[in-house]
């Protein structure tokens, strides 16, 4: 007999992450991620991609020198979001919090980018059939 399923998607998915820390080592922990169809996430990944147009263009119009902390700022500032939008849940002691999502990013250089990298990679592992 086959097996039943639907054909509908779960509203949230889990998958481990990578959260590097410092001195090279990684952690390894579950999040729960918010499942978005195709054109959901095309449009979440258009507008990623705007808004980090907006802060190059900010940052040409600003008359002064751009600093390596107005980057740092911005590029904090995208990830938080990006986690936010993205994360429903993690398997950190700390509560998923908007203040720890903050807390997170600020802390570990290279948490943000795993988080988004695991999230792609696991829509492209379901495109490529498992």
């Amino acid at each position: 007999m086959a097996t039943r399923f639907k054909i509908a998607q779960a509203a949230t998915f889990t998958a481990d992450v990578e959260i590097p820390r410092v001195g090279g080592t990684t952690i390894k922990v579950s999040f729960e991620f918010r499942y978005r169809d195709r054109k959901a996430l095309a449009k979440l990944f258009a507008g990623w991609h705007q808004a980090a147009e907006r802060d190059q263009e900010r940052f040409k119009q600003n008359g002064d020198e751009v600093t390596l902390i107005d980057l740092t700022d911005a590029h904090i500032e995208r990830q938080i979001e990006q986690v936010s939008e993205l994360v429903v849940g993690w398997g950190f002691d700390d509560a998923f919090t908007p203040d720890a999502v903050r807390a997170l990013v600020e802390t570990s250089a290279g948490a943000g980018d795993a988080i988004v990298t695991a999230y792609q990679n696991a829509f492209a592992v379901a495109r490529l059939g498992n």
